[in-house]
Formats: C-alpha cells, structure tokens, sequence
C-alpha cells in the first residue's frame, strides 16, 4: 500500500512537472525577440515590476531606457515620467553584426545580447518587484568601459502651449503660462540625485475655489501636496564625468554622466522614492533608505523577482493555437500574455494603473506628428481618471486571479471617498459619495470638464459639460469588483464596504432630493426611484431610468445583499433590501417587431457611440449565457440601430464582450481577433492611440475580458466553458471563477483534451459548452 502511494505522488509530481514545463516552453514562444536595434522610442521594448515601468531600445549603438513610476503627479497633475538613462560602452559591442533583445516573460526582464569581434556583452536589465529600484547589469568577455548618464528635459522650467495642456489636469481650459516647473539634478558624491518637489500652490487649490468647496477645503484629501519624487543614480566604481546638453527628436534636455575604468561586469542602480514630505531632509532620508535595503538584499533581489514572476505566470495564462505560431489567432493570445506583463509591472503601485499608457508612454509625436511635446506627454491627462475607460483596465484581474493588483485601483476611492461625501453635504445637504465620471485623483471633478464658464443659476455639484453631466453610476463598476474579489476569492472585503454604502445611498437620497426640488413625490405611483436627470454612458443624454443605472443598482444591491451574515447588521440587510425595492425596473424597445433593451426610458439628447443598452450584459450581467431572456438581449445585438451604428472594435470599444457573453461565437472571434492581433508597432500590444493614448490600455483590457469571457462565464455557482469558442481554435488556458475555484483546459481539434477543475467538487457545477 505505501509503495502505491508512493508511486501515485511520484506520479502526481512527474504530471505536475511535466505541466508546468508545457506551460513555460509556450510562454517563452511569447518571448518577443529583436535581432536588429530600434528607430527611436517608439520601437521600446516594456520591462517593469513592482511600480516600475521602463521603455528599453537600443539606438545608433546606445542603450536608451526611459523610466516612469507609479504616483508621480506634479502641481498640474502631470504624471511626469522619472528621466531617461543612457548607457555606451567602450568598445562598443552594439556596433558589431550580433545583437539580440530579448523580452524575457519568464522571468521579467529584457536581456540584450552583443558582439563586436571577440568582444561578447551581455546587458540584463530588470526591476526589482519588491523595492523601488532599476538594475542594469553589464557583463563581458573583455574588459568595457561604461559611461551611464541621467538625462532629463526637466532640467529647466517648460511652459506648455496649446494641446500640450492636455497632459495636465487644466486640457483645454489651462490658465496662460502654466508651466511643468524643473527638477532639481545634481550630482552627489558619486552618484546623480534627482527630485521633483511640488510646490505650494497646486491644480488641487484651483478646482476646490472652482467649485465652491472652499469652506470644506482644511477636510479634504489632497494627494499632491508636498508630494515629492526622484532617485539617484548610482553604479558600482563609478565617478562624476560632467554634464552636457542635447536634443532627443522634438526636446531638448540636460545630460548628467557617470563613468569608470574597463572592467567585466558593470552594474548601475537607479533608486527611486516618493513620498509626502515637507522637508526635504526626510524625503533625502527616505531615498537613503531604499538605497541601504537594495544593498542589503543585491545578494538575492533579482531570484526573488523571478520567481515573483514564475508565480504571476502560473496564476493564469491564455495560449491559442500554439502549433500554428504567427496566425491572427496565436497573436490573439501571444499578445494576451504581453499585456498581462505590463500590467504586472504597477502590480503594487500607489497609483492605479492608467487607461492611457500606463507606465510605458514614449515621445508623442510618435504617436502623432502634430503633438511635437516632451516625453511627459499623454493624452486625457495624468491624475485624471476617467472611469468608463480604467474599469477596462482592472476587470480583467479577476479571472485572472491577479486580485492583490486591484487594490491600487481601490485605494484611489477609498482615498477619494471622504471628498465625495463631502461633494454631497456641500452642495445639497444629504448624504453619499457623488463620484463623477472624470474625476482627479482627489475626488472631484477635473477642472477642465466641470466647466469654468458656468450659468450663476446652474447646479454646482454637476459638471456643465454636454458629455459628462448626470454620468454618476460608473463608480458602481468598481463596487462590483470590490465585490466580486470576495466571491471570487473569500478576501475580507469590510474596508470597502462603508465605500460602496455611500455610493448607494448618494443615489437613494439625491433622486429623492430631486424630485421634492422639481416639486413632486420622492417616488413614483409604483414606489420606485425617479432617475431623472441621468446619463446612460456618456451617450444617451437628460436620460429618465438610465438601464446603466438601473442594472448598476439592482446588481450592487443583489451582491450587497449576498454576502455572508457578518457585513451587515439586519439594520442594514433591512435597509438595502427596501432600497432594492424601490429600483424601477429595465425599460425595453422593438425594432422590427423584436423585443430589445432600451438604454433608458426616455432621453433628450445622443452625445457618444457607447451601446449602453447592452450594458446589462456587460458589466451588469443580467443577461447572458444561463441567463433568463438571453434572446432579447441578443434582439438587441442583432437590430438595435445605434448598437449596429456604434459597433466597432477599437479603443474601449466593448462589441467584443458583448458578443462573447450574448455566446455569439462567429462574431466574438471575429472581433477579438481585431482588438487583440498585433499592434503595428514593433512592440506588439502597444496598440492605440484609439480613443485616448498609446499604448492603449483600456483597448487591451477589453481584449482581455472578450477572449476570457469566450472561454468562461459563470452564473451563480454554474462555470459556462466555451460558451463563444470556435472549434477550431486549440487553445490552452488557466482561468479563476468564484468560490475559490481554478479551471485549467486543454482544446485540441475541437475537443476537450484535458480538464482540471479545483477544488475538485467544482466539477459538478461546470458546463462544457463545446460538446
């Protein structure tokens, strides 16, 4: 019996060993390989960790990498990128016939192989996961001199002009000369320190005088102040070589240079650190600090961070048609695991991710010829979330199981929630969290888009703006995955709780408020809310019963409700429970005799291109597969004039889920297929510009959810597998559904090869669909 079970483990571990070996070999046929150096910025390779993005090319025989960091917002809220390294060697084995950059996905780093002659280098380079800290590590056969050099065009005060505003939280409506003030750089002992230290007066003062909250203004969160960031650039023997001055494409910039003796290895550290701080001499301390604890941990760091990243990659992994490299189909999940790195490189940011570039933006007139600014420039600003487009970057991570990566996303509310409560009190004496759609990273409304030039008579607490005024209810999409983390993997959710109350309650109080100042009954003749006035999107506008509110509504208070016993007293269960009463329900239209969603009861005006009737599939799920009523829901797919005018697969475009969890698998292929093959761009998932900034991270995020969503859908307990999977795409896939559940499949020839569902009594509630 023992020598049986001692077979049956051996067994078990050879199966298990022989899987993870499988799934290495196809991750690293998603290794993206140069063998020729790059153009300029716009030919960068991602690389990051922790907080950390870098862009890394080689260029006329130099190694350029820019470097951007999770939470650095300067007084306009420009997220301003760290600097620029350069890094030569003498002689130069970029200036010989071999070369090779490596996107190394595995492990998490680029390695960049050279030869000159005799001459073999060999340059790692790589971000430490758990400390804010950049290592480029040179290795050669023969003796290298390495000349490495801080560059920054912050190196003098710059004013922004025009369209280049749009970087800031001012867009369009910047004060004359704002300026992006400069750094402080200098050279320190050995080394090249560098700051920016925001000063006094910042955007955060201007949008609270603008908006009348002035009198709350010693309350209130504020981000920016004092808020402080930069690093020093250090490498082991080497010295100060001087400075000197330089144009890099459109922008001109100050270089601050290191070098050193010939020798074989050549490692250069870049320490970063950013805090609130006053005085400079903590911030100083502070730097100080991680520069001591990467010495301490140099020995160790970079196992540790691969073997961060083996844990990422096994978490989870999509891999199409592996036996066919190169198709539209294999670049569909090639690219799925290229952006899942990026968006592991801010796992732990202070910062959520952005929609617009994230931390990988380069030169933008690259992007576009006309946006001749610095490399600090993205469009749709920097401290600015707009919250349609980062809810396409976080969802994602829940099938993912990347749910410790969601919280940088989370703690930008939680942070916010105390001004929006305020935003409430201030403006019309009730309670609740009035959260609008482009909101800073303080919690109130961007500057630019609550309007300036506003009618003394008009509402405060609305933005006076055609697009954006009344969309409240996007903020429930992030309460929704504050509550799926729990039900998909029985994490204490009790912080967030009090967050998502007050986002309730801001509806079930202000509506009520606004139908006594319209002079009416709080309610209707049935007992329901009057949404009116509301925003379906940014699309159906001056909406009555907007379906995005509604279906936001009854599922938050659904999920609300589910949760186990001890997140609300029977007071609140009570509460909640007579608030989900008291929702209207979805209102419905016919086109050609076919029952379909209407996206609102009524409205008075069409701004943008959103399908937001098909919002109650996605997000919302009320409808889909194992759903009651899927066909009207598919009426509306297939007749719906706006959907069919609207469809398209670009930018947060979103036909691609809809398609996939209406279980429309033609149509899901077709459109994933669009939104997830190659780029253009020498780097493949640096998609965009589309409706906002390249590289495009809400286009990817979307990518991500249609090809998970044509694999897996759940309802309840049920796991719906291939409801939208063509047979002829073999794929490979590790997905996580709730209740702590993994499901990992192999599809070859249109059959199921192999099936692991964890914990194993799952199986029984899982429905194979490609039968």
């Amino acid at each position: 019996m023992r020598n049986k079970k001692l077979i049956l483990l051996i067994l078990g571990l050879i199966g298990l060993r022989s899987g993870l070996h499988a799934q290495e070999t196809k991750l690293d046929k998603c290794n993206i390989v140069w063998t020729s150096q790059s153009k300029n910025s716009g030919e960068s390779m991602p690389c990051g960790g922790g907080d950390i993005g870098l862009n890394v090319w080689v260029e006329n025989g130099e190694l350029l990498i820019y470097v951007s960091r999770s939470g650095t917002f300067d007084e306009n809220n420009t997220m301003l990128k760290t600097g620029r390294i350069r890094v030569k060697l003498y002689p130069n084995p970029f200036e010989g016939k071999t070369f090779k950059q490596e996107l190394i996905l595995k492990d998490g780093y680029v390695k960049i192989n050279a030869s000159n002659g005799d001459l073999k280098t060999n340059v790692n380079v790589w971000v430490d996961v758990y400390h804010p800290v950049v290592h480029i590590d040179v290795n050669a056969n023969h003796p290298v001199k390495t000349e490495a050099a801080y560059e920054s065009w912050r190196y003098r005060d710059r004013a922004m002009t025009g369209r280049e505003n749009n970087q800031s939280s001012f867009k369009f409506a910047a004060p004359k000369n704002t300026t992006t003030y400069a750094d402080s750089i200098q050279f320190e002992q050995n080394s090249v320190s560098f700051y920016h230290h925001n000063r006094d007066s910042t955007i955060f003062d201007l949008t609270v005088k603008q908006q009348g909250m002035g009198a709350v203004k010693d309350e209130m969160y504020n981000p920016i102040k004092n808020l402080t960031f930069g690093g020093v650039m250090h490498g082991t023997n080497l010295f100060p070589a001087g400075t000197y001055k330089g144009t890099y494409l459109n922008t001109d910039f100050e270089g601050w240079k290191l070098s050193g003796k010939p020798t074989l290895s050549q490692k250069i550290e870049l320490d970063l650190y950013t805090a609130q701080i006053a005085g400079l001499n903590k911030w100083k301390a502070g730097l100080q600090k991680v520069t001591s604890e990467s010495k301490i941990s140099q020995q160790t760091t970079f196992a540790k961070t691969k073997a961060w990243w083996h844990r990422y990659w096994d978490k989870s992994f999509i891999y199409i048609q592996s036996g066919k490299p190169n198709t539209d189909e294999w670049q569909v999940g090639r690219n799925y695991q290229l952006f899942r790195y990026m968006l592991g490189c801010n796992a732990y940011g202070i910062s959520p991710t952005k929609f617009n570039g994230g931390l990988f933006i380069y030169d933008p007139v690259l992007v576009n010829q006309d946006y001749a600014y610095t490399p600090d420039f993205r469009n749709w600003g920097g401290g600015l979330m707009t919250a349609q487009n980062q809810r396409l970057v976080y969802f994602p991570m829940l099938k993912n199981g990347d749910w410790d990566m969601m919280k940088p996303q989370f703690d930008f509310y939680l942070k916010s929630l105390h001004n929006a409560e305020l935003r409430s009190r201030v403006y019309w004496n009730h309670a609740g969290a009035s959260f609008t759609e482009q909101i800073e990273n303080f919690g109130l409304p961007n500057y630019a888009e609550y309007g300036s030039k506003r009618p003394a008579d008009f509402d405060k607490g609305v933005e006076y703006n055609n697009w954006l005024e009344y969309e409240w209810d996007t903020v429930f999409q992030f309460c929704l995955m504050m509550l799926e983390t729990e039900r998909y993997s029985g994490k204490d959710i009790k912080t967030y709780i009090p967050f998502i109350e007050s986002c309730l309650t801001f509806y079930d109080e202000h509506y009520q408020y606004l139908a006594k100042q319209r002079g009416e009954t709080p309610l209707d003749e049935n007992g329901k809310l009057k949404l009116y006035p509301g925003s379906a999107g940014e699309t159906y506008k001056m909406a009555n019963n907007s379906t995005t509110t509604i279906a936001a509504l009854q599922t938050i208070l659904t999920c609300l409700l589910d949760l186990p016993d001890h997140y609300l007293t029977p007071e609140k269960r009570s509460h909640w429970t007579q608030m989900l009463n008291r929702i209207p329900p979805i209102s419905f239209r016919e086109f050609d005799g076919h029952k379909t969603i209407a996206p609102a009861q009524k409205w008075e005006r069409i701004n943008n291109t959103e399908p937001a009737e098909l919002y109650a599939v996605f997000p919302w799920h009320i409808y889909g597969i194992g759903k009651p009523d899927l066909q009207t829901a598919i009426n509306t797919w297939q007749y719906d004039t706006d959907a069919l005018k609207f469809r398209s697969f670009i930018g947060w475009k979103q036909d691609n889920i809809f398609a996939a969890d209406l279980g429309l698998t033609k149509e899901a292929a077709e459109l994933n297929i669009l939104k997830m093959k190659d780029s253009g761009r020498r780097f493949p998932a640096f998609w965009g510009p589309g409706f906002d900034w390249t590289p495009d991270h809400n286009w990817g995020g979307s990518g991500m959810i249609g090809v998970q969503e044509m694999l897996l859908q759940t309802d309840d307990r049920k796991i719906f597998l291939f409801p939208a999977w063509p047979k002829t795409w073999d794929v490979h896939f590790k997905l996580h559904a709730p209740y702590n559940t993994t499901v990992e499949g192999i599809v070859k020839n249109g059959k199921v090869e192999s099936l692991k569902v964890l914990p194993a009594e799952r199986m029984k509630d899982v429905v194979n669909m490609l039968q």
